[in-house]
């Protein structure tokens, strides 16, 4: 059973004091309480698995007698998990940068394996709102409420519609902006994608973020941050320029038949496999061909151009960077959409409501990331757009290649940005931008996974250089300009 894992020995400090005949020598309080509660949550879940729905409830060891009463008076020494110094925000904003530069990373990776972008989005809209919930029930219902800030199911409840309305608008931005993204990423690439849209999310929305934090941000290092990041973003323009370069001069040299379509589309030659030809997703290769081409030679970005879901050899680069920006304006406009959530600078809730705990908050913000990133992707299962084939839901449900990379994504993108703004509800919102250098974890990915600016030039690879150094210039300046926001 998943369950018992939950009741192992844990070696901890002794609350002797708290019902010791019921709370196990050596075992704190707090881990007896967490263990407990999450024992029936594993339990219940295993119980689903299995198909035992009678089974789902509480056992009747832990509800009878005075173990209930342990874990009531337990629960009170509990409070709702609240970062409120800068060391918490800064590490929780550094696992954010890390999650948000990898979740694009897995869906690129199911893009090039040729799984279509609907059917990846649709499994990573699910997780991606699991997340969230996971996030509220636990840091924001686990635990007693603080001053003015009730615990998750109580706000649920009271009149903060301005609030919620706030919220909900910013995850719409973010779902556009994250869809636009998916497609942006074969036009341009992951590196150039990300670099670009990150770059504008800090300049406009950390500028935004800091005049709605009334400036707790330190200014003089802050905005030498956006310095850094728009010079990374000059920089990022220039590598994609000079790699695009490379690349037109790799395949005008190939003894390969390959060749652009006059109609913007491709014409493969007798040497190109087949992409009707079964493929294998683990290797994102037909199964007909013996070789991988190596990585960064003419022959590899043919072979990647036939297995893709998205065609783009023949496109214009500018519908990719187009892409890029559009999605750079969404992503710049949803944390500001957080701050004013939470914070309620324009004075929209009645006397006397609480303003939205982060958790909440970051609830009602997926929920409809949920709704539009499902309706947009059931839509375009039959109305596909950049060269996509069609499909069906029906389709959909049968696709378990790659799916559980999709998911995964969902859980990165969700956790991600559940800790950046739970790290800019601490430090300000202004400074949790810094998480948006995603483009430092992202590069690494897009480099050792997709061979990304293999065999290019000395001249793409000094800029690319140079590139991510002002982007670890700018991750250093945005974090020191940590503020503290008061909680009381």
């Amino acid at each position: 059973m998943l369950w018992h894992v939950l009741l192992l020995w844990f070696p901890a400090k002794r609350y002797s004091h708290l019902h010791p005949t019921l709370t196990p020598v050596g075992c704190s309080a707090r881990i007896w309480a967490h263990l407990v509660i999450f024992s029936f949550l594993f339990r219940s879940l295993d119980n689903l698995i299995c198909g035992n729905w009678h089974l789902i409830d509480f056992p009747a060891q832990v509800v009878e007698g005075s173990l209930l009463n342990s874990l009531l008076s337990i629960k009170q020494g509990l409070n709702m998990f609240i970062i409120e110094d800068k060391g918490g925000a800064i590490a929780i904003m550094c696992a954010s940068l890390f999650f948000l530069g990898t979740w694009p990373a897995v869906l690129t990776l199911l893009e090039r394996r040729g799984r279509l972008p609907q059917h990846t989005y649709l499994d990573y809209s699910i997780t991606n709102l699991l997340a969230a919930v996971l996030i509220a029930l636990t840091f924001g219902q686990l635990g007693d409420a603080k001053h003015n800030m009730p615990n998750f199911f109580t706000q649920l409840s009271q009149d903060n519609w301005p609030s919620v309305m706030f919220a909900m608008a910013g995850g719409v931005v973010l779902s556009v902006g994250n869809l636009s993204t998916q497609y942006a990423w074969a036009y341009v690439g992951l590196s150039v994608t990300e670099v670009i849209s990150s770059s504008m999310v800090v300049v406009i929305g950390t500028t935004l973020n800091y005049f709605l934090d009334n400036r707790i941000n330190r200014a003089e290092i802050l905005f030498t941050g956006v310095a850094c990041f728009l010079v990374a973003v000059i920089l990022g323009s220039a590598v994609h320029a000079s790699n695009a370069a490379d690349n037109e001069k790799k395949l005008s040299e190939s003894t390969n038949t390959y060749k652009l379509g006059t109609d913007g589309g491709t014409e493969r030659g007798k040497q190109v496999i087949d992409k009707d030809a079964p493929k294998d997703m683990e290797n994102g290769a037909s199964a007909e061909c013996d070789t991988k081409a190596e990585a960064g030679t003419a022959e590899y970005l043919i072979e990647l151009e036939e297995r893709r879901s998205i065609k783009v050899f023949g496109s214009s680069t500018f519908i990719g960077l187009g892409i890029v920006f559009f999605s750079g304006v969404c992503f710049s406009l949803f944390s500001p959409a957080i701050n004013l959530a939470t914070n309620d600078q324009w004075h929209t809730l009645k006397d006397g409501v609480p303003h939205l705990v982060v958790y909440t908050a970051f609830f009602y913000f997926s929920i409809s990331c949920f709704v539009v990133g499902i309706g947009l992707n059931i839509l375009f299962l039959y109305r596909p757009m950049a060269g996509v084939p069609k499909s069906s839901f029906k389709a959909y449900l049968n696709d378990w290649e790659g799916r559980q990379w999709a998911l995964l994504a969902g859980f990165l993108c969700g956790f991600g940005n559940g800790f950046q703004f739970m790290g800019g509800q601490a430090a300000g919102y202004a400074a949790a931008d810094a998480v948006q250098a995603l483009p430092l974890v992202s590069t690494f990915w897009g480099i050792l996974l997709f061979g990304e600016y293999r065999k290019s030039s000395k001249k793409t690879y000094t800029l690319l250089v140079f590139m991510l150094l002002m982007f670890i210039a700018a991750v250093a300046t945005l974090m020191a300009s940590a503020g503290h926001r008061s909680t009381k």
